[in-house]
């Protein structure tokens, strides 16, 4: 059966978006394959249409459980009863009763921590594969070394899985990352499509401000402003919270706020709101990102600096996934690094924490663990490490120790190094596209309407002509009458 014809029949297009054909044709070729397709451009309809065409099960790896549900959701309203999720949102008598059917999914959605689970990891090495999909494939080198190193296990996984073929999906990967994503996967040999990370229908604008209360106000004026739907994006979970309540204090009634700290069933509520319309105005922390997947998002605000240039192209990715002329502002204060580079400097574990964690490890006399106050991410970071080293070493805990605190420093330094390549594209002077795609080592762009702020781009094209915000959902139309006509 012809491609286009599938590609018809499955999901009602007549034509493939940029990259999507070149991949899905290698893939179905044998080949692994890493795909660097613009955000917004229908990767998942990539192993999709694969897997049709393929004898087996798919196994998705996915970084966040509200992406795993979202196109888990998003495949059932297509008609595909055949997927799953395995995820902490599983009742255990009903992950159970999955696991016992488990072959009977053709499309089976996991995260890196939840497949080394020994009970699932049995039941997927009893299974035939044949494509292995890693989603935001860039979290490997991002994520991997530190905040969730089951990452690096991925390339064990597959040999488990009887090497199936390797699908690597991303929007944002320099030729580093993709080196580290060949090299963790053990695919060397790889296929590699590499399309623009540009999105031409985002305006590209940075707006310096003096102080907090400036940029306050400055993001009070535009959320007024601008064209709905938008999201606010904040580094802190209380910032997003505050600004949100007080957002509404001036009069955006449709406006909340998402982070992960919430409830499940609170970022849930919150989601389906904002891709309903039911919301206008999301202020968030960057969990609010990969499993959004809403086509008229108008406008992506930072209020505080993402610490790379990747998760600022995932974040402004949210908007204008309809083609439509979309904004990315991003609010700048002088010395605004010192908070990417704060939580840089914390997130990782220090040299006592280091040093006493592996004593206990290697029942050598230490503190108590619970004194260590240790972060999930440290924990984590610090036992990925140990079980690395543990097999194969013959020093004692003090140069064991040095190794780890060498690793952390290293990449505590990457990160940094990040932050100020991130900074030097605030900062610098020149078309900011041109430059944003000269780190990916793309050719400079033709001039173009609707550009960035260097190149002449202003609010007043992206202003709403009507106001949405002023009363509630579910507000009756007598009560907005009232507040119309009655005097102040």
């Amino acid at each position: 059966m012809n491609l286009l014809i599938d590609l018809k029949e499955r999901f009602g297009f007549s034509t493939f978006r940029i990259g999507q054909r070149d991949v899905i044709e290698s893939v179905l070729n044998g080949n692994d394959t890493i795909a660097m397709l613009p955000t917004g451009t229908g990767k998942s309809l990539c192993y999709q249409l694969a897997g049709y065409r393929m004898d087996g099960h798919v196994l998705i790896v996915s970084p966040l459980l509200s992406l795993m549900q979202d196109q888990v959701e998003q495949m059932k309203v297509m008609g595909e009863k055949r997927v799953i999720a395995l995820n902490s949102f599983l009742p255990f008598k009903e992950r159970k009763k999955i696991l016992r059917n488990l072959s009977l999914y053709k499309f089976i959605f996991v995260s890196p921590e939840m497949v080394m689970n020994p009970n699932i990891l049995e039941k997927l090495t009893s299974l035939k594969f044949c494509l292995f999909v890693i989603d935001e494939a860039h979290c490997i080198s991002q994520w991997g070394p530190d905040f969730r190193p089951d990452y690096m296990k991925l390339g064990i996984l597959r040999n488990k899985l009887n090497h199936p073929i390797v699908l690597a999906l991303t929007a944002t990967a320099t030729e580093d990352v993709r080196s580290d994503i060949k090299k963790t996967l053990n695919i060397h040999s790889a296929k590699e499509y590499v399309y623009s990370i540009d999105r031409p229908n985002i305006g590209l604008m940075v707006k310096p401000v003096q102080n907090h209360e400036d940029k306050l106000q400055k993001l009070l004026e535009m959320v007024k402003m601008l064209k709905k739907p938008g999201i606010v994006y904040f580094s802190s979970k209380r910032l997003a919270e505050e600004v949100s309540e007080w957002l509404k204090e001036q009069g955006l009634l449709k406006t909340a706020y998402y982070h992960g700290g919430m409830d499940q069933e609170q970022r849930i509520l919150i989601q389906q709101q904002f891709l309903y319309d039911k919301l206008n105005v999301i202020c968030a922390t960057s969990a609010f990102g990969m499993g959004i997947n809403k086509e008229n998002v108008r406008f992506v605000i930072h209020f505080h600096m993402p610490t790379s240039i990747e998760s600022y192209l995932q974040e402004i990715g949210r908007a204008g996934r309809d083609g439509l002329m979309s904004l990315a502002v991003l609010l700048y204060c002088n010395s605004d690094e010192q908070l990417p580079l704060q939580i840089v400097e914390n997130e990782l574990p220090t040299d006592i924490q280091i040093g006493e964690y592996l004593k206990i490890k290697m029942n050598v006399k230490g503190q108590m663990n619970d004194q260590l106050e240790l972060t999930d991410i440290q924990e984590r970071f610090i036992n990925y490490y140990w079980n690395f080293f543990k097999n194969r070493r013959t020093e004692d805990s003090s140069s064991l120790t040095q190794k780890l605190i060498n690793i952390r420093d290293g990449r505590t330094q990457y990160k940094k190094d990040k932050i100020a390549e991130f900074l030097m594209w605030i900062t610098g002077q020149g078309c900011k596209r041109n430059r944003l795609v000269s780190i990916f080592e793309e050719n400079e762009l033709e001039t173009r309407p609707n550009c960035c702020d260097w190149c002449g781009l202003t609010f007043e094209q992206y202003e709403s002509k009507e106001d949405t915000n002023l009363y509630e959902e579910d507000t009756s139309w007598q009560e907005q009458l009232k507040k119309i006509l009655l005097p102040v």
